[in-house]
């Protein structure tokens, strides 16, 4: 009986396929990279993980939230969706656009 010499990774797949995608932080780095260069409205951009990827945008002045939701509604290929608007923890002058993030 021939032997499977083939190595898996943990969701089964075979781990050269795994291995030539791209990088988890890659991606997120150049998530990170994309919405700097696009989104100069934003005062501070952060990634949060809790059981699912969002982005969270902060800007400082509420007229820039329409367009900082535009923007983010158009980039990406649809990659970020369920934008939305709510206050910065600990900054109670800034205003915080976040969006469900999809890779």
């Amino acid at each position: 009986m021939p032997k499977d010499a083939t190595v898996y990774s943990i969701d089964s797949t075979n781990a050269r396929t795994a291995a030539s995608r791209t990088p988890l932080t890659d991606q997120l780095s150049a998530i990170l990279a994309q919405l700097s260069e696009a989104m100069v409205e934003a005062d501070d951009i952060s990634l949060d993980f809790k059981g699912k990827l969002m982005v969270h945008l902060d800007v400082k002045r509420g007229e820039d939230l329409p367009l900082v939701e535009a923007k983010l509604s158009a980039l990406g290929d649809g990659m970020f969706s369920q934008v939305s608007r709510g206050a910065t923890p600990h900054h109670p002058f800034s205003h915080r656009v976040t969006a469900l993030v999809t890779i």
